[in-house]
Order: C-alpha cells, then structure tokens, then sequence
C-alpha cells in the first residue's frame, strides 16, 4: 500500500503515523480514540477485508518506542489490492490497559483478543466474551509481561492423599543461569 492512499485518509495533525519499511508492508500507528473509526474506514474504504493476526506487545524493557507500555498490531490484508498492512495502537493506561474492540469490525477478531488478554492483560471494551483462553481458570497474572517470574506464581500437582489437584507456591530452587565450562586438568598451568 502506497504511503500517500494512507496519508489522504488518516493524516498527521490527528495523531497518526506512517512508518515505512524497506522489507515488508508499512505500519499506521493510530491513537487508541480513533481505533475503531479507522479499523471500519480501512475495511470499508481501502478494502482491507481480512484481518491475520492481533499480537500484544510489552514495551517495558525497550527504549525506542513512544513511552507507553503495551500495544497491539493488528495485521490486515487486502486481497482486492493484494497488499498488507500493520496498525499499531498504544494502551493510554499502563496500569489498566484498555483499547476498544476489533469485533465490530471483524468477528474474527474474538479469538485474538481473548488470546491478548488472556497473555498480557490488555482489556479490549465492547468484547462480548473477554475471557482466559490458554492458561488455566485459577491462573494469577500475565504470562507474557515482562515483569512476569520465568517460574510464575504458583504450581499444580496431584495430591494423592486428598486425591485431587492442589495449587501451590512455586518450590523450583533458584538456579544460577551460567553454563558450566569443562576444561583439561592442567589448563592455564604452565
């Protein structure tokens, strides 16, 4: 998709960004107001029937982005055209991240916010069934957050006495991470 078709319908003085990329399609950042009303005007107006994928993104340990948090890209496709797109949304809220729902637009979008949420936490307003879908009920937290323990919270096992799965602080010994170098006997003698 050409920078100047975006650029005629979602212009800068609105809070929008075009960034380009030598090797794959561009990325539209939009602000979270004007999520919804750009998702409908990209289907509707520029023929991006489809859309691929919702990926969150955690923005904690990275120093070149806009000074929010969380994200999420969104990935469409436009067959008529054959061309792609990347829209990219900032949560406002690092706290409480909130963006409203793609399931208006596209009903394939269900599945991936349940998928966000679910990973990172990322409330999506106007979801009909906002719900975990990989972890576990009783899971605390979000897996995919970068302050998220590797080891995690808590661990199941099956008590045999009481004869059912118990939750359980997590036991894994804290491990040094550095790899063990074997060497001859007499290296660094002479």
């Amino acid at each position: 998709m050409e920078t100047q078709i975006l650029l005629s319908h979602f212009s800068p003085e609105d809070g929008y960004q075009i960034e380009e990329s030598r090797f794959d399609y561009p990325t539209l950042q939009v602000p979270a107001t004007l999520l919804e009303a750009t998702l409908f005007t990209l289907r509707d107006s520029l023929n991006f029937a489809q859309l691929i994928d919702i990926v969150g993104i955690d923005y904690s340990h990275y120093n070149g982005h806009q000074g929010q948090r969380f994200a999420v890209t969104y990935h469409l496709l436009s067959l008529q055209d054959n061309c792609r797109l990347r829209l990219r949304a900032y949560c406002a809220d690092d706290d409480f991240p909130v963006l409203p729902t793609a399931t208006t637009v596209w009903r394939a979008a269900s599945w991936f916010e349940r998928e966000v949420f679910d990973l990172f936490g990322i409330i999506f307003t106007g979801h009909e069934d906002l719900r975990r879908i990989l972890t576990d009920y009783g899971f605390v937290g979000y897996p995919f957050r970068k302050d998220f323990p590797l080891s995690g919270h808590v661990e199941m096992r099956y008590d045999p006495e009481q004869k059912r799965v118990i939750y359980q602080p997590v036991s894994i010994p804290v491990r040094e991470v550095t790899p063990r170098i074997v060497r001859e006997e007499s290296y660094g003698k002479e």
